[in-house]
């Protein structure tokens, strides 16, 4: 391809609103351009990253032994109405009617799609498994898209889907494409990380995600450093402290201090430091009020963790057996407790009886003299323990930081950013089972079919690997998704330095590399900055001095200096590179 004519607008200012390094180099580098909030066109360049992201993806996927289909994107409300996400799913459903005042929307996933084609063609155990997928347009309402292709309203995704005879197969499917995943994404040459995760609205209780590493990452993940462990921390747990059973022997009996002005854990401990110089956050409980339930009638459930620890709202809501959990507002706390915000409590004053759940962190209960707010204004208990002064229900509730010690072997866990590229679940029967989708076993009976689903959003990869590989000039793709592989640049107007560099270009072509010829009438730096901007990994440089000297300049965009080949070796030398990147 010849820049002269190719359709490639690169522009030199930093985009309106643009924040992000992919938003930025993308529109930057001519790959897309936004046609309304979340909305996005593929450009040429932007086409040719997408096709090799889709070509792998394919070819792993049909190499584990998964068949393509191809499902509408218009769908009829009634499958979603059939398992109740109708509802669930709220403003961010893109929902129309038809002429007739039917309901329809635009799909954001499809396993009740899929579900119903396996229902209608599947009866018996003989055709099961079946493993079957598809690369499609989703569309979802975002309340925020931002970060350009990271979180918009329009992507295109790869979404699969298993089906077996019980859970032990689809435990079997699970692996199978857990193992494909690992290969998609060592071949797309992304660092990345797979961890346990929340199977939020999709359901299933068995989910990880392929977390991509990278500083602006919106998911917070841990990951051992002695070990296979990691967890993204909406899930993840710690090695609980080795303290054996408390003993309250010596614990003074409780007593009710005025704290005036003390709300936060921070100004509480500067209050009893002025009575104990090693009182510390770690024998302060951090109380909180959650609201769960319709907006008009909440139920209410109290939190308690260490002071020096943050609750972990997730974990909180799958113990409540909720969806989701709110922080309770001012004005609730008062209501149901008589008190304000920061003096919250699980030993309530006569005037405010708390009939709500309790639920206490695991490092609560090894509190043997605590501190914790009164659920009176401006006081706070002091000599607490979990089992003598207050109940609660105990379980694994903060949020994992690192430095915490790995459940699996002790080790260290550190702390990533991550953005997610790929999730997988074991859905079990959970839209089975709502749509009736069974097989007749061998025993003659009727059982609900065992699924699994697996997600790869593809127009997002193609940004997260610029997170991960970019610099101040521009883009550094990894080879395998590269719009290009390599770049042939024609420095100056002399013809013979043309004409010599467009022979390079199409020996290139002939030994099968995908190669741009950049041989516009532009100054050297112009083309220099375009090229690290557009980010091809191998750069072939001739200009006059190099010519005469029969040599040409060969460079990688991933760093290092610019090395000097004979004219005749450089196809030799760019071949080398992208086989050694391929391997």
């Amino acid at each position: 391809m010849r820049f002269s004519q190719a359709f490639i607008p690169t522009v030199k200012e930093v985009p309106k609103d643009a924040v992000d390094a992919s938003h930025i180099l993308l529109l930057r580098g001519g790959y897309i351009r936004m046609i309304g909030s979340g909305i996005y066109e593929m450009l040429p360049l932007g086409q040719r990253v997408l096709r090799k992201i889709t070509h792998i993806l394919r070819e792993e996927l049909d190499a584990s032994g998964a068949q393509e289909v191809l499902m509408p994107a218009l769908l009829p409300a009634s499958y979603f109405q059939e398992t109740g996400r109708w509802d669930v799913y709220g403003d961010v459903l893109m929902r129309l009617k038809d002429r007739r005042g039917g309901d329809y929307h635009l799909g954001p996933t499809h396993e009740e799609i899929i579900t119903d084609m396996i229902r209608r063609e599947v009866k018996s155990y003989r055709q099961l498994p079946q493993m079957l997928y598809q690369v499609q347009m989703k569309y979802r309402d975002e309340p925020r898209p931002r970060a350009g292709l990271l979180r918009c309203r329009e992507f295109l995704m790869k979404d699969a889907y298993s089906f077996d005879t019980d859970i032990e197969a689809a435990r079997g499917s699970y692996e199978t494409m857990r193992e494909t995943y690992k290969r998609i994404f060592d071949r797309l040459g992304l660092d990345y990380r797979v961890v346990e995760a929340d199977s939020g609205s999709i359901g299933g209780d068995t989910s990880a995600e392929f977390q991509v590493l990278a500083q602006s990452g919106e998911d917070a993940i841990v990951a051992c450093t002695n070990c296979d462990y990691a967890a993204n921390v909406e899930v993840a747990e710690a090695k609980l402290d080795e303290g054996g059973e408390v003993d309250l022997s010596k614990t003074p009996e409780r007593e009710l201090v005025e704290t005036p002005g003390a709300k936060t854990i921070e100004q509480v401990v500067a209050f009893f430091q002025k009575r104990d110089e090693s009182f510390s956050a770690k024998r302060t409980i951090k109380s909180l009020l959650y609201a769960h339930g319709p907006e008009d009638s909440p139920t209410f459930a109290m939190a308690l963790v260490r002071g020096d620890h943050d609750v972990n709202e997730i974990k909180l809501a799958r113990f409540l057996g909720v969806d989701e959990v709110r922080l309770a507002s001012d004005q609730e706390v008062g209501r149901v407790l008589r008190c304000k915000a920061g003096y919250v409590g699980p030993i309530t004053q006569e005037e405010a009886t708390f009939d709500g759940r309790v639920v206490a962190d695991s490092s609560v209960a090894a509190l043997a003299d605590a501190v914790c707010g009164a659920a009176k204004t401006q006081y706070h208990y002091e000599h607490v323990a979990l089992g003598r002064d207050f109940e609660a229900e105990v379980t694994p509730l903060r949020q994992v930081v690192a430095g915490d010690r790995c459940t699996e072997c002790g080790g260290v866990l550190e702390a990533y950013r991550g953005i997610e590229g790929g999730h997988i679940f074991i859905l079990g029967t959970h839209y089975s089972s709502k749509m009736n989708a069974t097989f007749l076993g061998e025993d003659g009976e009727a059982q609900p079919i065992v699924m699994g689903c697996y997600g790869i959003g593809v127009t997002r990869l193609m940004a997260a690997a610029i997170e991960q590989h970019h610099d101040d000039d521009g883009i550094q793709w990894p080879m395998s998704i590269a719009p290009f592989e390599a770049v042939v640049l024609a420095l100056g107007k002399d013809d013979e330095v043309k004409e010599e560099a467009k022979q390079i270009y199409d020996r290139l072509v002939e030994a099968g590399v995908q190669t741009l010829f950049d041989d516009r009438d532009e100054r050297p730096g112009v083309k220099f900055k375009d090229a690290d901007l557009i980010g091809i990994p191998i750069r072939v440089t001739l200009g006059r001095r190099t010519l005469d000297q029969g040599q040409a300049e060969m460079k990688l965009r991933s760093g290092g200096d610019a090395e000097l080949y004979p004219i005749g070796d450089i196809v030799a030398q760019v071949t080398r590179v992208i086989g050694e990147a391929d391997s």
